[in-house]
């Protein structure tokens, strides 16, 4: 059963969703001041500080816990439909991550739909993992972590640098990644009534601006479940039961585990999208943050 603390954030989703309903003209920038209020359910970490930085060219926060290894780099990609999100709404939840892996994290800020369609996101994910390589961290000792759409950034960003050439990061961890642009998943009809927040009309909203004109919804990099994930880094996957995305993160399971990935998929029941934004508040989130150290651990020796 889900604990009391749970609820802030179902209840921060009833509250946007609310809004958005009884605005339905509501403006883009009147909803990205509203989803800037998704760091509300994190509580502040502690020992953890900030830095604002520029890293190849894309504006980010550093989060920088006391006693981390400066070696190990988590590549933090925010949720928001590629559409709204920032740094700021998602650097707590950033440092309670690395706090517990030990690493440093760079939380992105890269450019928004409509604005700037796809491919732009990814082409600034490359931008940082580039700078990243090039100021001598070693790939094996880089993450990429994202939720929601940032998961399938963190996802298909590492899908590119192996186009490219590149190393590959050592790890990719994802919170409810968004990753179907045809909107196909079974849960988004039959969890529509526990999911307080993640709808297919917002989803269909958000594609169009990230796909923009161009963009194709079963292009690989757009959409993960139509990648091939041979020789793909270690992958952890996390979902709520209640939620209209969990067949996303079903599916990728399926798929990376069938081409050889090491992929772990931890579903945690009651939740909502995103539940680990509950870190510091609620002990499902906790949890789930012990273990993906624990996962990390393993996986970096």
């Amino acid at each position: 059963m889900a604990s009391t603390e749970s609820n802030f954030l179902r209840d921060l989703y009833q509250s946007w969703t609310d809004r958005m309903t009884a605005n339905p003209n509501m403006t883009l920038d009147d909803m990205r001041d509203v989803f800037d209020e998704w760091e509300k359910p994190t509580k502040e970490p502690e020992g953890v500080t900030y830095k604002s930085d520029n890293v190849g060219g894309v504006d980010v926060i550093w989060a920088i816990p006391v006693d981390a290894d400066t070696n190990k780099v988590l590549i933090y990609t925010h949720g928001g439909g590629f559409v709204v999100g920032s740094s700021s709404s998602h650097r707590k939840l950033a440092g309670h991550v690395a706090k517990a892996l030990g690493a440093i994290s760079v939380i992105l800020d890269y450019r928004l739909a409509p604005e700037a369609p796809f491919p732009a996101q990814i082409d600034d994910a490359v931008s940082v993992y580039k700078a990243i390589l090039a100021s001598g961290i070693q790939a094996n000792n880089i993450t990429t972590v994202g939720d929601s759409a940032g998961g399938n950034l963190a996802i298909s960003s590492v899908l590119k640098f192996r186009e490219l050439g590149l190393p590959l990061p050592g790890s990719v961890i994802a919170f409810s990644p968004w990753l179907d642009m045809e909107l196909t998943g079974t849960t988004l009809d039959t969890n529509e009534a526990t999911d307080a927040l993640v709808k297919r009309p917002v989803l269909e909203a958000m594609s169009g601006m990230f796909l923009g004109e161009n963009g194709a919804a079963n292009d690989p990099l757009a959409n993960p479940l139509h990648a091939d994930f041979s020789h793909y880094p270690a992958l952890y996957i996390n979902a709520g039961s209640d939620e209209t995305l969990l067949d996303d993160s079903r599916r990728l399971h399926a798929m990376a585990s069938e081409a050889g990935v090491n992929s772990t998929l931890s579903v945690v029941e009651g939740m909502q999208h995103v539940f680990p934004f509950l870190a510091g508040r609620a002990e499902e989130a906790d949890n789930e943050i012990k273990k993906i150290a624990a996962w990390y651990n393993n996986i970096t020796g």
